[in-house]
């Protein structure tokens, strides 16, 4: 028998629980892979297409343009002070970042499942790159509204000051509920299906083509469940200002629901995170 022969040592792995699974060290260790991961996605979405980019514009002007003919002429809804054009265009750029980032996030798992299953990594990386990979969308959207903002006349009041907030609100939101729905789709397909449903039943639910005041009173605090109401509202409000009525309440409501649906998508990811690798 060999006494001089090294002692082999054994590390072993064990899932943790609760809060202390969220290693906020790792995933900032791990920032470069979050980086090469939106690159990846964003290269990705515009691959072999003619107008590339331009999609990002003419997809959200079209759907404006659609709106404002429907809503704005056929059906006589007005926003006093404000073109509906530029009401339905400031409009569609949350709601579109916080779709395209549900869409995309909460099959990032499986869309990735070789990934996943044999390289070790924060899994919560790739629902948010799928969700921060749209603010590059979102960005060239805001020269399109920052254009039609010039063009109609607006002059943006120290309201603005809050702007960064509401759409730092609205990728918190879409990046939640991403967690959430990937770590259910990784295990039961039918999010993929169900996602189609949700995102049309939120779009009607929401403030998009229409103002909140068409919301009864006593209905709103239920309104402002949907946690798009108040980031749209919100949104809305830091570009216009004081010449955008819109209800604090609400917007406060919405903003807490982002919060919790947050915490709880990084609670509920972190819980089945050990599983995902067997069940994607």
């Amino acid at each position: 028998m060999n006494v001089d022969a090294p002692t082999q040592r054994v590390t072993v792995i064990r899932p943790t629980r609760g809060w202390k699974a969220v290693n906020w060290r790792e995933l900032w260790a791990y920032r470069e892979l979050l980086y090469f991961l939106v690159w990846r996605d964003i290269k990705v979405r515009y691959k072999q297409t003619v107008l590339g980019v331009l999609w990002v514009i003419i997809q959200p002007l079209l759907m404006a343009l659609i709106f404002t003919f429907v809503f704005g002429r056929l059906a006589g809804i007005t926003i006093p002070g404000i073109p509906f054009l530029l009401f339905a265009f400031a409009s569609l750029l949350p709601w579109n970042l916080f779709t395209k980032g549900l869409a995309e996030g909460s099959t990032s798992l499986v869309s990735n499942e070789r990934l996943v299953t044999k390289v070790y990594f924060p899994r919560l990386l790739l629902p948010a790159a799928a969700v921060v990979a749209g603010l590059v969308d979102f960005t060239i959207g805001l020269g399109v509204l920052a254009a039609l903002i010039v063009y109609f006349g607006i002059v943006p009041s120290l309201a603005f000051v809050a702007f960064p907030a509401f759409v730092l609100a609205t990728v918190i939101a879409a990046i939640g509920i991403a967690f959430l729905l990937s770590a259910i789709d990784a295990r039961y397909r039918d999010v993929r299906y169900t996602l189609p449903f949700l995102t049309m039943f939120l779009l009607f639910a929401t403030p998009i083509f229409y103002p909140l005041s068409f919301v009864p009173d006593s209905w709103r605090w239920v309104y402002a469940l949907n946690p798009m109401v108040g980031v749209v509202e919100g949104f809305r409000w830091s570009l216009f200002g004081s010449s955008y009525a819109t209800d604090g309440g609400v917007i406060g409501i919405s903003l807490a629901v982002v919060a919790i649906l947050f915490l709880s998508g990084v609670f509920y990811f972190k819980r089945t995170e050990s599983r995902i690798a067997d069940t994607v």
